[in-house]
């Protein structure tokens, strides 16, 4: 096909060359990946156990930073983690329908320059040395397709490959599989006419989240251990939750951009962000440090030149760790299993010494969502709908929500883009200032003391939702709209003989009503229950490096 002729053809024909193209990919890998079951059960996660072998199974289910031991060590060669990851991630296609393709053939010749070099060399290459990482299709790889989930953008191809790729191929690491993508990325699920419906493993008939929502089910699989997806309301948490991952939406202007795809370039008024996703708290981790000591800023100069800090960013001893409770944003009441994890969570919290627990009242946060949403799309909405629309492929459902059923999608002139920037503004200052009186003192210099370090809360308003129906994102786009660093952990899962339905609540508005109307601990057995730690703005480490980690992350689904 040549330049924008998906445009001329047929949507239909455009969507199944992409996917005889994944499918042509995975039949590539060698030795051949499994075929699955004709009929799959709601739970597909146990499978690759009964497909893989015993070495494939143990290198894919490892740890990020155990793996890198072992290939620093030189007891695994990269070649051989590659082809496990491979497989297992064909095997998750299958699963989930969360890839759009693998790489055998780079990815494998990348390992062994990888493994030549321990040879002579005696030693890895880099931090990331040898380690497959998978990657979010949005984010370009040089010559390959970069669509953004738009057929009419099928053909479209990344002249270079993205900052925060450069940097983690410069640290040793090995892309393997690209990952699927919702039709706009402005969906908390992921579904595009491309590839059809990402699903949740642990549970088919619920969402794997978006829009990362491959990387998500992919990782949730086991098909990769550390992966890379972007978040503009929820994006990273959202699939992170839904699959019992580990997920970090850091505070803008930290990791480098350059490269992605999306409408609306240079879109400023809500800044979406790139992150990671990985099996262990510890891969986040490893991943924050390694892009940030690169210095990206000095290469893309709208980047802060904030160095990862890694000492403990509040110093045990000296002062309580304050963390407050949100249970409930005063606009959707979380599920019943939700609401479980944070009284698992916050029993356990009380048991350690140097940590106060307080609860937190949310801050107008219906205004929050209409801020937010009246600043997405401030054209109104037309570049997504006009690539949509150029092939003439239909809207998925989750498009047709966030921007022909959004009251807040309209077009703005200047003046009205500032009003909403200075709403905006006003908002976050009053939030700060909220935070700000939790303090229990002041220092010489009139700054808080004292006052709350990170706040605990749902990720959702419930578990992975069941298809077509994640409409409400304010547990995750408030802190969007706030630029507030976020990471999600999981807890437990639902158990539907534990969790049960509170049959007489009167919903504080109609979509409150809409979402306790979805919950039947049935539908959601099994289904990872996550939560997630919220710091202030550019205290990524505060969030993500917890003194209570040990205890608040001990669970790794």
């Amino acid at each position: 096909m040549t330049e924008s002729s998906s445009k001329n053809v047929d949507w239909q024909k455009v969507a199944k060359i992409a996917q005889e193209h994944r499918d042509a990919s995975i039949g590539h890998v060698e030795p051949g990946v499994p075929d699955v079951p004709q009929y799959l059960p709601r739970d597909v996660t146990p499978i690759p156990k009964e497909l893989l072998s015993k070495e494939e199974v143990e290198i894919t289910q490892t740890f990020t930073e155990d793996l890198l031991k072992s290939l620093a060590s030189g007891q695994l060669t990269s070649t051989t983690v590659t082809k496990a990851f491979l497989r297992r991630a064909g095997l998750a296609q299958k699963l989930a329908n969360c890839v759009t393709e693998l790489l055998p053939e780079r990815a494998l010749a990348r390992a062994k320059i990888l493994d030549d070099y321990y040879a002579e060399h005696k030693q890895p290459i880099g931090p990331l040395h040898g380690l497959p990482i998978s990657v979010k299709e949005h984010v370009g790889m040089k010559d390959l397709g970069l669509n953004a989930g738009f057929i009419s953008w099928w053909d479209h191809k990344a002249e270079d490959d993205a900052h925060i790729l450069k940097i983690l191929w410069n640290a040793g690491c090995v892309f393997y599989v690209r990952t699927t993508q919702p039709q706009t990325l402005m969906h908390l699920e992921t579904s595009s006419n491309l590839y059809g419906v990402t699903v949740n493993p642990f549970n088919r008939e619920l969402t794997s989240g978006g829009s990362s929502g491959g990387e998500g089910a992919l990782i949730g699989l086991r098909g990769s251990c550390l992966g890379i997806g972007t978040d503009i309301g929820g994006s990273i948490r959202s699939p992170a939750a839904n699959n019992g991952l580990y997920g970090l939406r850091p505070t803008s202007f930290r990791l480098p951009t350059d490269g992605w795809s999306a409408t609306m370039a240079g879109s400023e008024h809500i800044i979406p962000v790139i992150g990671p996703l990985s099996t262990s708290l510890e891969g986040i981790k490893i991943f924050m440090k390694t892009v940030i000591a690169a210095k990206p800023w000095l290469t893309e100069p709208s980047l802060l030149p904030i160095p990862w800090i890694e000492k403990e960013s509040i110093p045990i001893g000296q002062r309580p760790l304050k963390v407050a409770v949100l249970w409930n944003d005063g606009v959707v009441k979380p599920h019943p299993p939700v609401t479980r994890a944070l009284k698992e969570v916050t029993e356990k919290l009380k048991g350690i010494d140097h940590v106060e627990l307080v609860d937190w009242t949310p801050h107008k946060h219906d205004e929050a969502w209409e801020i937010i949403a009246s600043l997405y799309f401030c054209d109104g909405a037309k570049e997504e709908s006009d690539a949509i629309n150029a092939s003439g492929e239909p809207w998925r459902p989750m498009s047709n929500f966030i921007i022909k059923e959004n009251p807040y999608v309209k077009y703005h002139n200047i003046e009205d883009v500032w009003y909403w920037q200075a709403r905006r503004e006003q908002y976050r200052r009053a939030y700060a200032q909220v935070w700000n009186n939790t303090a229990t003192g002041k220092s010489e210099n009139g700054a808080p003391e004292g006052a709350v370090d990170v706040i605990l809360c749902p990720v959702g308003p419930g578990v992975a939702p069941l298809l077509d129906t994640a409409k409400y994102w304010g547990y995750t786009s408030q802190w969007n709209l706030l630029d507030y660093p976020a990471l999600v952990f999981p807890v437990s899962k639902v158990d539907s003989k534990v969790d049960l339905a509170e049959k007489e609540y009167k919903a504080m508005n109609s979509k409150d009503e809409f979402n306790h109307l979805l919950y039947d601990p049935e539908k959601f057995q099994g289904a990872p229950i996550s939560l997630q730690l919220v710091g202030r703005r550019y205290e990524d480490e505060k969030a993500s490096l917890c003194p209570v980690r040990r205890d608040l992350f001990a669970n790794k689904i």
